[in-house]
């Protein structure tokens, strides 16, 4: 699961998405509801994702008794909820800057890199896609990515720990009869990703390394959003109904 960012460049993308998360919830209020997470409203958002950030810097901390259900207590007693987000996101970029290059703490996803650079680049994007989440709410349904300013390299990234770190873990939920080669495709930032589906684990390889009998393509960003399912803003060739099996079936869910 290669990355081409650097360590800053993920504390970066860090620290804007929390940003962007926080205005936007103040902006859309925290009894909004989240179209793209139809289940909660802000403040469940902001909770979740201030949890999270917790959880994520206990975990580089070594912290093996880490609560996460009181990091949620703590959240419903805040007299400020997006204070005590800013908190949680302050701690977590000081904890990954202060972590040794080569400490050892929990990793979950396949080839990952070290767990300094691995927490790094999944709260970057854990909370990127949680910020989109948080201007749905401002707009009332899911967003376009033009309406979303994500750096390009930074949603190429995203893409790729999705395609390599994520589907691929044990036998997947995407399955097709007959076996399906995938292309998946950034126009604007020329990554591409193949992608093989059968009945048996996925297996995603960087770079476009066989014939595709379907394509997703896009520019990084609306690649990016509609495969975390924040958007509809790819184009889609190939079989039809891939799209909305990809729908049904890649849902990265916390547990």
């Amino acid at each position: 699961m290669p990355t081409q960012l650097t360590l800053d460049q993920h504390l970066a993308a860090l620290r804007v998405a929390g940003n962007t998360l926080a205005a936007a919830a103040g902006d859309a209020g925290l009894s909004a509801k989240v179209p793209t997470c139809p289940a909660w409203n802000v403040a469940k958002l902001v909770t979740h994702q201030g949890m999270v950030h917790r959880w994520a810097a206990a975990n580089l901390r070594g912290e093996t008794g880490h609560d996460t259900q009181e990091s949620v207590a703590r959240a419903a007693e805040a007299a400020d909820l997006l204070a005590w987000f800013a908190e949680g996101l302050d701690a977590l970029l000081r904890t990954i800057a202060a972590t040794d290059d080569d400490a050892r703490a929990m990793v979950f996803l396949n080839d990952s890199p070290s767990p300094k650079g691995f927490w790094a680049r999944r709260q970057a994007h854990e909370t990127t896609i949680h910020a989109v989440d948080a201007v749905a709410a401002t707009l009332g349904r899911w967003p376009v990515a033009a309406e979303v300013s994500i750096d390009a390299a930074v949603a190429a990234d995203g893409i790729d720990e999705l395609l390599t770190g994520f589907i691929t873990r044990g036998k997947g939920r995407l399955h097709t009869e007959q076996p399906c080669t995938l292309l998946v495709r950034t126009n604007d930032t020329g990554h591409a990703w193949t992608v093989a589906l059968h009945d048996g684990p996925i297996v995603t390889t960087v770079g476009e390394t066989a014939p595709a009998d379907a394509v997703f393509s896009g520019t990084a960003a609306q690649v990016y959003l509609s495969l975390w399912n924040r958007a509809d803003d790819l184009t889609a060739t190939g079989p039809a109904g891939l799209l909305a099996q990809w729908r049904e079936s890649i849902r990265i869910r916390w547990s």
